[in-house]
């Protein structure tokens, strides 16, 4: 008896020390995947980082251009066209929807339902420059010309499917007793939907938002079917001569909006193509400040979220 319980305590620390070693095998594999996986972003980061670092300078963020084979001047022109194409595209975008996410919520078995969240679907699939060529026959071709507001369409379309299915998504993650208790108090629909479910959704569906945003800042393809471009664009001096010329606030806000407009990514691909040093070096600039919109949107929104939820839970 007593050599029979020795051979199962030895055969039990034998499938011990097994379990062990393949658990620092696993660990240590999955730690080499997740060093590799890092390696190509760290990389990216690093190299643009360097490269870009050389181009930024205080005349870099604040003056146009300068003429082809000239040395310095700035891409003021396409981060200002970034931010009013971007806020074009939100204000296109994120109203249709969120009412659309939370039709396919609260109704996720209708006809209506199954088919907008199928069409969600086909529509994230689309390649951009589908949806560039698309903004160029319904709205470039309409007004005839290239304008902000087409590239706020197009980049629209593009927003659609994230702010749809991450809001949806967000608003099915809501305790039904919530939903259940409101409308048990007495509360109608629209108030308990305003009052109870948006704000316990979002936080996710501010990210949702600013995922769509980081997206659509970051395409190309739709800007050059429906943007086209304009290194000559100067927000400053539009607002400026709108102001001497006594204009409305809506005919300064026609003026910007109705003319072609350049964007960050835009400038990237031109000036990236281009046979000058000088606008080579600028372009990795313009990739670096991409870089730092993008990373300080996530900053930005998963600070938001954490002030948000101590105040909840305070």
């Amino acid at each position: 008896m007593k050599n029979l319980q020795e051979i199962i305590e030895n055969q039990g620390a034998i499938r011990k020390r097994k379990r062990k070693t393949a658990n620092a095998v696993m660990l240590a594999l999955t730690g080499l995947l997740t060093v590799i996986a890092l390696i190509p972003l760290f990389w990216i980061i690093g190299y643009v980082a360097i490269r870009g670092g050389k181009s930024l300078s205080l005349e870099f963020f604040t003056q146009l251009p300068k003429p082809l084979g000239m040395g310095g001047g700035g891409v003021l022109h396409a981060i200002e066209g970034t931010l009013i194409v971007s806020v074009l595209a939100s204000l296109f975008a994120i109203p249709p929807g969120v009412l659309a996410a939370f039709y396919a919520a609260r109704n996720p078995n209708t006809p209506l339902g199954i088919a907008l969240r199928f069409g969600t679907d086909v529509l994230a699939g689309v390649p951009s420059i589908v949806i560039g060529l698309f903004g160029y026959a319904v709205v470039v071709k309409q007004q005839g010309h290239y304008s902000a507001l087409a590239g706020g369409v197009a980049l629209a379309i593009l927003m659609l499917p994230t702010i749809i299915r991450t809001t949806e998504e967000m608003l099915k993650l809501v305790p039904s007793n919530l939903h259940e208790g409101s409308l048990a108090l007495g509360a109608p629909e629209w108030k308990t939907s305003l009052s109870v479910l948006f704000p316990a959704a979002l936080n996710g569906i501010i990210t949702g938002f600013l995922l769509a945003i980081a997206r659509a800042a970051g395409e190309t393809a739709p800007l050059l079917f429906t943007a086209l471009g304009n290194e000559r664009f100067d927000l400053g001096a539009i607002v400026k001569s709108g102001i001497a010329g006594h204009q409305t606030v809506f005919q300064i806000l026609d003026r910007i909006f109705d003319q072609p407009i350049d964007s960050l990514p835009l400038t990237l691909w031109k000036y990236a193509q281009q046979p000058y040093p000088e606008r080579v070096e600028q372009a990795w600039g313009v990739a670096l400040i991409l870089m730092i919109l993008v990373l300080a949107t996530n900053i930005i929104a998963r600070v938001w979220i954490e002030i948000r939820t101590k105040r909840l839970r305070g």
